[in-house]
């Protein structure tokens, strides 16, 4: 149930036919994983946090440092030096008393991925590496739990929704190492794709629309424009091929 603080607070999305009350409550019991609050972490659970995603687990190790603050804007210049979870649960809890937060100070890792993702709903990739990535990859597949990739470089980002069992996964899209290297970013890049990411998991909470499935949004903001790119999965996936066998998937 919505008391009535709730209904007040997301009049203006209830309006909304794709939303009303029932999605309301829809979004109010969803659990989501934010893997990293970092540029693309912060913007996506800000925008969770103002639409009402009753419960949100925030997961990063990293301290607050300087070079932080051109697109990490749950933190300021007193922070420096603080964790990340800590600052941006009592922000997020600041901007929505409605909404439980969650904060765990530890790196996503082999170990404790799993764990992390039980019960959630659906998993926000915030990371900037790929064998993080990798392994929310492998929880979502194993957990049957949609994944929301979103990456940053420079003025572009991309965009895309991974369904196990129904899509490519990211281990299907990327197959090269990365070198672990400092990633050129300017701090709208992140803004725009995470809000992006953020309207998909909202989306698939409340079902309405078109998701991101099957193609990548890839947004350029030196020429303010979007292309798509359709993608399809690698039959002999050593992460997911497995899963489409199962459910027979011919796709």
């Amino acid at each position: 149930m919505l008391n009535e603080q709730e209904k007040a607070r997301y009049h203006r999305q209830i309006l909304l036919d794709e939303i009303g009350e029932e999605g309301q409550k829809r979004l109010k019991r969803a659990k989501v994983l934010v893997a990293g609050v970092g540029g693309l972490g912060c913007a996506t659970s800000v925008y969770l946090a103002s639409a009402g995603v009753g419960w949100m687990q925030i997961v990063d190790c990293d301290r607050v440092s300087l070079s932080d603050l051109n697109r990490q804007v749950l933190y300021s210049n007193k922070d420096i030096g603080k964790a990340k979870v800590d600052l941006a649960k009592a922000r997020l809890e600041s901007l929505n008393p409605e909404v439980h937060i969650e904060a765990v100070d530890e790196k996503i890792s082999e170990g404790g991925v799993f764990k992390l993702a039980a019960g959630c709903d659906a998993i926000v990739d915030g990371m900037d590496n790929l064998p993080a990535r990798y392994l929310l990859n492998r929880a979502a597949i194993c957990c049957n739990i949609p994944l929301f990739h979103g990456a940053v470089h420079g003025f572009e980002g991309k965009v895309t929704t991974v369904i196990p069992g129904r899509t490519p996964c990211l281990n299907c899209l990327y197959r090269d190492t990365v070198p672990a290297t400092e990633i050129p970013v300017i701090g709208t890049t992140p803004a725009v794709i995470g809000c992006i990411q953020a309207n998909e998991v909202v989306k698939y909470i409340v079902g309405a629309g078109e998701l991101l499935t099957n193609r990548i949004l890839i947004y350029d903001g030196l020429s303010s424009r979007f292309r798509e790119v359709s993608v399809a999965r690698d039959t002999d996936c050593s992460e997911c091929s497995k899963l489409f066998k199962r459910k027979g998937s011919r796709n």
